[in-house]
């Protein structure tokens, strides 16, 4: 497998596109016996879904984050059970201050955590609204918010016990 950006998603689930390119050269009895087995596997996917578990940061730097699994580094990221990607603050306009919105975090919330771990950086110099607190207890998710280094440490604490957790984590200042 070839080298990912840090964009790419890292997900336990295999691309939704391969069945597609399979079902574009296969004979009509194929595309039957594939569309019923393809039922089949995204029941299969929704309750393997509800189980994955939340997966490890494997090693924590200034500028650089690896989760466990997964061939990517990030400098910050964004990891959920079965799953992380790179923490693109450009996508949402974040910067240390005002700091985390609201939709830096949906995308996590939206995978079934029951809390979510934010890590404000090495020095603390990312902000956490308390209008950003308020979103996420809203949603019933508790949510704890810590120095990064502490903030993994407490994440890979709860992913080892099974928790349902989820988390952001800025790895500089």
């Amino acid at each position: 497998m070839g080298k990912h950006s840090e964009l790419d998603h890292h997900a336990t689930e295999p691309p939704s596109h391969l069945l597609v390119d399979h079902l574009d050269i296969c004979s009509a009895r194929q595309n039957q016996l594939l569309a019923s087995l393809g039922s089949q596997l995204l029941m299969l996917g929704v309750l393997c879904r509800k189980t994955m578990s939340s997966p490890e940061i494997a090693s924590l730097s200034w500028g650089h984050m690896k989760v466990k699994g997964c061939s990517s580094s990030y400098k910050d990221c964004k990891v959920w059970p079965g799953g992380s990607r790179a923490w693109d603050w450009r996508e949402t306009g974040t910067d240390h201050y005002p700091g985390v919105q609201p939709a830096d975090l949906e995308e996590v919330l939206k995978k079934g955590i029951e809390l979510l771990v934010i890590g404000r950086g090495m020095s603390e110099a990312l902000q956490v609204p308390s209008s950003t607190l308020d979103f996420v207890k809203q949603k019933g998710i508790e949510v704890r918010v810590l120095p990064t280094q502490k903030a993994v440490a407490e994440y890979n604490k709860l992913a080892v016990q099974g928790a349902k957790v989820g988390g952001v984590f800025h790895s500089t200042c």
